[in-house]
């Protein structure tokens, strides 16, 4: 089934203990349209500069990705620039030009309300409300967040949270949002805000479900050699949904190979800058990852 995506295109500029690279491909909704377009199609909501690249638009098309709902304004591209330490967890913010995002506001395309699936990127909760507030009785929709809308929208954000079936979110914005120090406490304190399911990312340690009667844990899949950890979450996301909305339902069994596939998918994300790991990539390829991530797990 038809699966949207509102959030973010940027060009990121990511400094490594190994490499830098300025002006790539980057943004929450490509990261994750490049993932879950190789399950079910994707369509794209959001907003780029006229400095945005026609080869980056090809290249978003060849991967199948309905971009009906791409924005064109007068101004520049949102930029980010980062510094990952060598552990990889640790990550610096060193420049954030909003440009035209900071007054963004999502238009989903009338033949896109219909959408039965639907994710909410990171943005602000105000953005997200409104890119909602165009679909059309959707069947599951799953939202992101981080810490800075939980410092500066809270209100906003827990409005959303009380129409949203899942969210995803990090280990210290699960706490952050609730105020609960142990990870299943704060994720049952989020589920009583709104959302049935909630999903929480912890990088390397893998990823945590937990809905109102089960729970289920996957690890990361172990990559030898981390190259850019940019987009992961947000690869995961799409693998995730990607397989629910192919699937046309989020049944236990369902969910748990979403799981799978979302760790399979940002798995490879990280493997190289930018989306170079995604574009290009077959269902195939991500299949045969996630196989190989049971057949660990499975004693």
């Amino acid at each position: 089934m038809s699966l949207t995506v509102i959030g973010t295109l940027a060009y990121d500029t990511i400094e490594t203990a190994h490499d830098k690279r300025e002006e790539i491909l980057g943004g929450s909704a490509v990261y994750f349209a490049l993932a879950s377009s190789l399950f079910t199609e994707t369509s794209l909501v959001g907003v780029v500069g006229e400095d945005f690249s026609e080869e980056h638009v090809q290249a978003m098309r060849a991967a199948g990705i309905n971009l009906d709902g791409l924005e064109i304004a007068e101004g520049k591209t949102f930029r980010w620039s980062g510094r990952y330490e060598p552990d990889w967890n640790t990550r610096h913010t060193l420049d954030t030009q909003l440009n035209v995002l900071e007054h963004f506001d999502p238009k989903v395309p009338e033949g896109q309300r219909d959408a039965k699936f639907v994710f909410l990127a990171n943005a602000s909760p105000q953005v997200q409300a409104r890119g909602l507030d165009q679909v059309q009785d959707p069947k599951f929709v799953m939202m992101d967040t981080m810490n800075l809308w939980i410092d500066i929208a809270k209100d906003e954000l827990l409005a959303l949270l009380g129409r949203v079936d899942a969210i995803v979110l990090n280990d210290e914005e699960a706490r952050m949002l609730t105020g609960e120090d142990n990870l299943w406490t704060a994720a049952a304190a989020v589920r009583a805000l709104g959302p049935s399911l909630v999903v929480l990312k912890k990088g390397e340690h893998g990823a945590f479900l937990l809905a109102e009667d089960w729970r289920f844990v996957v690890p990361a899949y172990p990559v030898v050699d981390v190259v850019d950890p940019t987009g992961a979450g947000d690869s995961f996301a799409g693998g995730f949904m990607g397989h629910v909305a192919s699937s046309g339902a989020a049944s236990p069994e369902v969910l748990r190979q979403a799981m799978l596939y979302g760790t399979a998918a940002a798995s490879r994300c990280v493997e190289a800058f930018s989306t170079e790991q995604l574009e290009g990539r077959s269902l195939e390829e991500v299949q045969a990852r996630r196989l190989e991530l049971i057949q660990m797990i499975t004693p």
